[in-house]
């Protein structure tokens, strides 16, 4: 096996790396987070790189499916700022990768161009206020009228949605008792009469701030309908499928990214702050954190890359992707809350970027299913794997 990066790979770090510091310094970083702000301007220069169409067939405007590549520049722009990254990924990865898996060919016409192009965003409206990991309990319904559809119920934590143009939204579209067999997705614009979008204060994830969304007789076309007339009550297999599954390994390359950052930062302050006369890198019980969150992040980096690839290539990633969500985001809070130990009071202040990275991580075992989730996906797959 090489697990050498390609130079393809090694040049869109490099160009990355080059972005960041003449568009997302540090002190506008620091800015967005405090006004939890969404910099579009930023956005717009990055979808000008091409970078939303990795997830993009050529023939639809984009550079072709690249999943590692996507992963990359999640990693890469977490390192400095996730107000970037996570509209990245509701661009590239939410809306992207969900229409060229799911969608019809009319809707992949229409809007994979806008995708590739960085043009549209999308938020994900999955979870409510009574279902969460138990995703089949939605409530949230969409009734057929003629060529139209009506939406009733509300969505919680979606985060993005008032940056969005569409939510990417599972409702209910039979009795409950169904469960399995009467979901659906459908694309709902952000600012359809009837959408009422309420921001939630959360600690952390500025910039694509996590909201309540109320659906209250919201019309739509049947054109809506993620894959057409023929995905309607058929939207369990999408839930399970390989768009929503490759979400665990976005949330786990993000949370890489975090934990680079906060390393790197522990890193530097370590060889630079001085007591008793001398860097505190030079005393062992320092060395062995660093040695520790080092080789941590080096396992957690291999499981990313690992899963990135068997989905790249189409293969079965269940529980590989379940793994790495739940490996590299644990270890991501670990290591941002230890940087923040190696750093002291200065770790604990808004003038260093080392509590931004403590907030940042806390949500990632959350987002895109809790841990304990990930565990019960782990045992389970497992055991019903030949």
């Amino acid at each position: 096996m090489n697990f050498d990066e390609s130079d393809t790979i090694t040049e869109l770090r490099s160009l990355l790396g080059r972005f960041m510091e003449k568009e997302m310094p540090r002190e506008l970083a620091k800015d967005w987070d405090r006004r939890n702000h969404f910099p579009r301007d930023v956005f717009d220069k990055l979808a000008d790189l091409g970078l939303m169409g990795l997830t993009v067939p050529e023939e639809y405007g984009g550079a072709g499916r690249d999943i590692i590549a996507t992963m990359v520049v999640l990693e890469e722009l977490s390192r400095r700022s996730l107000a970037v990254s996570v509209p990245y990924m509701m661009c590239a990865c939410y809306g992207g990768m969900n229409i060229e898996e799911c969608g019809t060919e009319e809707q992949r016409r229409e809007y994979l161009p806008q995708l590739a192009a960085g043009k549209i965003l999308f938020a994900y409206g999955l979870t409510e206020p009574d279902a969460g990991a138990d995703l089949a309990s939605v409530r949230t319904t969409a009734e057929r009228r003629g060529d139209h559809i009506v939406v009733n119920g509300a969505k919680r934590f979606c985060s993005g949605a008032n940056i969005c143009d569409f939510i990417y939204t599972l409702v209910r579209t039979g009795p409950e008792s169904e469960r399995h067999r009467n979901l659906t997705f459908l694309l709902i614009p952000s600012k359809a009469p009837g959408v009422i979008i309420e921001p939630i204060d959360a600690m952390g994830m500025k910039g694509a701030a996590t909201t309540d969304v109320t659906f209250t007789d919201v019309r739509i076309p049947a054109s809506n309908i993620v894959g057409g007339e023929q995905a309607w009550n058929r939207g369990w297999p999408m839930l399970v499928g390989p768009g929503l599954e490759v979400e665990k390994i976005e949330c786990a390359a993000i949370a890489i990214g975090i934990a680079r950052a906060a390393l790197d930062d522990a890193w530097a302050y370590s060889l630079e702050r001085k007591q008793f006369g001398k860097p505190i890198a030079s005393y062992q019980s320092i060395q062995h954190k660093l040695a520790e969150m080092k080789t941590q992040l080096h396992a957690a980096r291999l499981t990313v890359y690992h899963a990135a690839w068997l989905a790249n290539e189409r293969r079965n990633c269940s529980i590989e992707s379940s793994m790495t969500k739940l490996f590299a985001t644990e270890t991501a809070k670990a290591i941002a809350l230890e940087c923040q130990t190696i750093m002291g009071a200065y770790g604990y202040v808004k003038d260093f970027a080392a509590e931004r990275y403590v907030r940042d991580a806390l949500v990632m075992p959350i987002l895109g299913g809790s841990s304990a989730i990930q565990r019960n996906n782990i045992y389970k797959l497992t055991a019903a794997r030949p």
